[in-house]
């Protein structure tokens, strides 16, 4: 059972963290900034941001 929970907890988590990092993509463009970011990047910002939101989650 531990299991389920730690595998819903990791899909909101990769789930909630991409939401996340388009949102403020976007909200950027708006302000008239254009970021451009190769898959590395991506990844480690996608990989940091859910694992804050697990963190988040735990509270």
């Amino acid at each position: 059972m531990k299991y389920l929970c730690a595998l819903r907890d990791l899909l909101i988590s990769l789930v909630t963290s991409t939401i996340i990092i388009y949102a403020i993509n976007i909200i950027a463009g708006f302000g008239g900034a254009d970021y451009v970011f190769s898959h590395g990047e991506t990844f480690i910002v996608w990989i940091l941001m859910a694992i804050l939101v697990n963190n988040c989650l735990k509270k």
